[in-house]
């Protein structure tokens, strides 16, 4: 299948499942190439995840977390050109 690099960003708007967040992300371990984490003042943070898979990987990655109370998701996919 057909590989693609993205990005991800992650905001954590509470708390609360960011244990879970963290289990996910490790799951997917594989498909994550670098993360980055930025604490804010206002009590939100922002996680930035570079990504290369397939996009039923990176599909159910953003999937999991984006049924996470408190956390929103939002993904953009680019084509390998390598892959033609």
């Amino acid at each position: 299948m057909e590989k693609r690099t993205g990005t991800v960003l992650i905001l954590i708007e509470t708390r609360e499942n960011v244990q879970i967040l963290n289990d996910i992300i490790s799951t997917h371990s594989q498909i994550i190439i670098g993360r980055q984490g930025l604490p804010r003042s206002n009590g939100q943070s922002i996680i930035s995840l570079v990504l290369e898979g397939t996009t039923d990987q990176i599909g159910s990655l953003t999937g999991q977390l984006g049924r996470l109370k408190g956390i929103q998701v939002k993904s953009v996919l680019l084509k390998n050109r390598n892959n033609e």
